[in-house]
C-alpha cells in the first residue's frame, strides 16, 4: 500500500487549516506558499475535500478556505479514503466487496483481511486534532 501524492497533500491540506482553525477564511496561495504546493495542484485538492463536505469556501476579498466543522471531528482515515478510495491490500478483503469465489479455498485470505483490518484501524484511530498535537506515540 502506498499513498499518493494526492491524499499526502489531501491531509497536509486538512492539518494546516486544522493548525489555524477559526472563523476566517485563509487564501489559497497562503496554503500554497506554506505547503510548497502549486495552485493548480493545490485546486484539485481542496476540491476534492470540499465535495466531500470537509471544507467550506468563500469567493472573492477575504475569501478562502477553512474546515467546516473543528479539527477533532476528522478523522484521518476518512480524509485518506476520500482521497484515495479504500486500502485494501487485494479486492477480496475490502469491506463490502463480492465474495471471491475461491474464499472456500483460499489459504491466504485471512491474512489479507487481517492486514486491511489493521491498516483502517490504525489511520481510522486519528484525529486531525490529535495530528497538530504534536509528535504521534506508537499505539
Amino acid at each position: 500500500m502506498k499513498i499518493s501524492t494526492k491524499g499526502r497533500y489531501g491531509l497536509r491540506v486538512m492539518t494546516d487549516l486544522a493548525s489555524r482553525y477559526s472563523d476566517e477564511y485563509i487564501a489559497l496561495k497562503d496554503i500554497a506558499i506554506r505547503l510548497d504546493i502549486t495552485i493548480k495542484y493545490l485546486e484539485q485538492i481542496v476540491a476534492t475535500l470540499n465535495k466531500a463536505g470537509y471544507l467550506e469556501s468563500m469567493r472573492g476579498a477575504g475569501g478562502g478556505y477553512r474546515l467546516a466543522q473543528e479539527p477533532s471531528k476528522y478523522v484521518v482515515g476518512d480524509i485518506l479514503r476520500t482521497m484515495e478510495g479504500n486500502f485494501s491490500p487485494v479486492e477480496c478483503a475490502a469491506e463490502g466487496m463480492s465474495e471471491c469465489p475461491l474464499v472456500d479455498s483460499c489459504a491466504s485470505l485471512s491474512f489479507w483481511k487481517g492486514l486491511d483490518d489493521a491498516v483502517n484501524s490504525y489511520i481510522d484511530s486519528y484525529t486531525l486534532d490529535q495530528l497538530i498535537q504534536g509528535p504521534i506515540s506508537k499505539k
